[in-house]
């Protein structure tokens, strides 16, 4: 069993929560692992007989509203603003759960994450970089401590993993088949988590997409590839946020590239994500240089300027890093 040297700690933890009033949160724009583990986690929790509930600043995107079933998910216009116990999951940074919430960025009881970025913000810290996914993390707490998991559990649990290892072709081990394989027999389906997420594509997420293709540009003798979406390719294509989820995949993966780079520009605020073939590139620590973090080899930032203000700055810091 893995994270046996934490799970006295984690059962403590949910002790501790049994009788109170929690809210479990996520960060922004929302992906498979971080509404995966939130649904997760709140249901878990309920299971402890704790009032808990979901909170995040978005709401989840499309291909993922059909794993929420019936568990308490709000955003902040539906939420109530009651007094709650904070706990937060894929989340490596408070700012992360976005300036909507930005008044929860203080005493957080427990933290369940895998990003390495993670700097252990919490009361109960329970990190793990080595696992795949967040939902990785809490279904082996769940399988060592006997929790029951129902088929709502297997599935958001499957998804999260599923989603973060980018369809099972990145950061794979024999243990995670091993999980994915107990979540099946618990009520996960793999066919309709492939279905929702994969096979309905708007039409405007492909106009989109043409968009950030058509951008791509390539550096460092073709190791370094960007792409970027601008304001007018929104406006042309009427696409939303949440369908220029994978993006930066087709970035990264292009023959000869290390790192792939997706920037986009919406109104005044910007956001950038690093996919790298390769952990010794530390996109991670690339990304904490423009107010962000992540994973070795997936991170994103937030540089809180326009994209052609800090772009030359940008492009120059990863030269430097190819050089060195």
């Amino acid at each position: 069993m893995c994270y046996s040297d934490t799970l006295e700690l984690f059962r403590e933890f949910l002790e501790q929560l049994k009788g109170q009033k929690v809210v479990v949160l996520g960060h922004v724009r929302p992906d498979g692992d971080c509404i995966g583990s939130q649904v997760a986690m709140t249901r878990v929790l309920r299971l402890f007989g704790v009032d808990a509930v979901a909170l995040n600043s978005h709401n989840p995107p499309r291909n993922c509203q059909s794993f929420i079933g019936d568990t308490p998910f709000y955003n902040p216009d539906t939420y109530d603003g009651d007094e709650r116990i904070i706990v937060s999951v894929d989340c490596a940074a408070m700012d992360r759960f976005g300036k909507d919430l930005k008044h929860l960025q203080k005493n957080v009881f427990a933290t369940i994450d895998h990003h390495i970025s993670n700097s252990g913000y919490a009361r109960y810290n329970f990190v793990h970089p080595e696992a795949c996914a967040t939902g990785e993390v809490l279904a082996e707490y769940c399988f060592a401590l006997g929790v029951p998991i129902d088929p709502v559990i297997a599935q958001a649990l499957y998804v999260g993993i599923f989603t973060d290892t980018v369809q099972f072709s990145h950061n794979v081990t024999e243990r995670v088949f091993e999980v994915c394989s107990r979540l099946t027999g618990m009520g996960a389906d793999p066919k309709a988590a492939a279905g929702e997420l994969y096979s309905h594509e708007s039409r405007a997420k492909l106009k989109l997409l043409g968009r950030f293709l058509d951008s791509l540009e390539f550096h460092c003798d073709g190791k370094l590839c960007i792409g970027r979406i601008g304001n007018l390719d929104w406006k042309d294509t009427e696409a939303t946020h949440e369908d220029t989820e994978g993006f930066v995949d087709y970035a990264r993966d292009i023959e000869g590239v290390e790192i792939g780079v997706f920037l986009e520009q919406y109104g005044d605020q910007s956001k950038g994500s690093l996919r790298s073939k390769e952990p010794k590139h530390r996109v991670d620590q690339l990304a904490a240089l423009f107010n962000g973090g992540g994973h070795a080899c997936a991170a994103g930032f937030n540089p809180h300027e326009p994209i052609d203000s800090f772009y030359p700055r940008f492009l120059e810091t990863i030269k430097n890093h190819f050089e060195s």
